[in-house]
């Protein structure tokens, strides 16, 4: 009976240290060699692959952003985003879709105004869907090369610049499908507008 009682709180300590020792391991220790590591191997996936202009951090390439006044017209000078579901607009802390389904009136009538929005700056040409739909994150930062090549005529006049040199800065900006197939070719639009501003127009 003595042996046990004696023994009994050494058990519990043994318990206790062991529990702290993994505790750490497990939280701590594998955390801090996680993040060197993603330092080392993919330090921009690891940073949240930050855009950077001019020195200064102006976005992610992995979330949209809106290049609209305060009233949420587009931009002129700067090549539109693929529209947003996301809280106030490709807000991180809400990503969602719009959640409305292909027959719902208010997603057709959202559609509709986009639609008609773009028709005004852009022309009366095919629209592409990513144009006037949302995404299901509703952080897109990407567009098709489609309504990159849409915006070129008004992004050209708005900037004095030619057509063909704001198409040129487009085809260089066309990302491919990832391992060459599995979409569609994108164009981040962040990117493309910091080309288009270190352009010099």
């Amino acid at each position: 009976m003595s042996t046990i009682l004696t023994r009994g709180p050494v058990r519990i300590w043994t318990a206790a240290l062991g529990l702290l020792v993994l505790t750490t391991a497990a939280t701590i220790v594998y955390t801090l060699v996680v993040t060197a590591i993603g330092q080392v191997v993919l330090p921009s996936q690891a940073n949240g692959t930050l855009v950077t202009s001019g020195g200064k951090v102006v976005g992610s390439a992995l979330i949209g952003q809106s290049f609209t006044d305060k009233k949420g017209n587009a931009l002129p000078q700067w090549f539109q985003s693929r529209p947003s579901a996301a809280g106030d607009g490709y807000d991180g802390g809400a990503s969602s879709g719009s959640n409305l389904g292909p027959n719902n009136p208010d997603l057709l009538k959202a559609v509709m105004e986009r639609k008609e929005a773009i028709a005004k700056d852009d022309g009366a040409g095919a629209i592409p869907a990513d144009a006037v739909t949302a995404s299901g994150s509703g952080l897109d930062p990407h567009i098709s090369e489609a309504y990159a090549l849409l915006q070129v005529d008004r992004v050209a006049e708005a900037r004095g610049m030619s057509a063909a040199a704001v198409r040129a800065l487009v085809e260089r900006s066309v990302q491919a499908p990832d391992l060459g197939y599995l979409g569609q070719p994108t164009v981040n639009v962040l990117q493309l507008n910091i080309a288009l501003a270190q352009s010099g127009s």
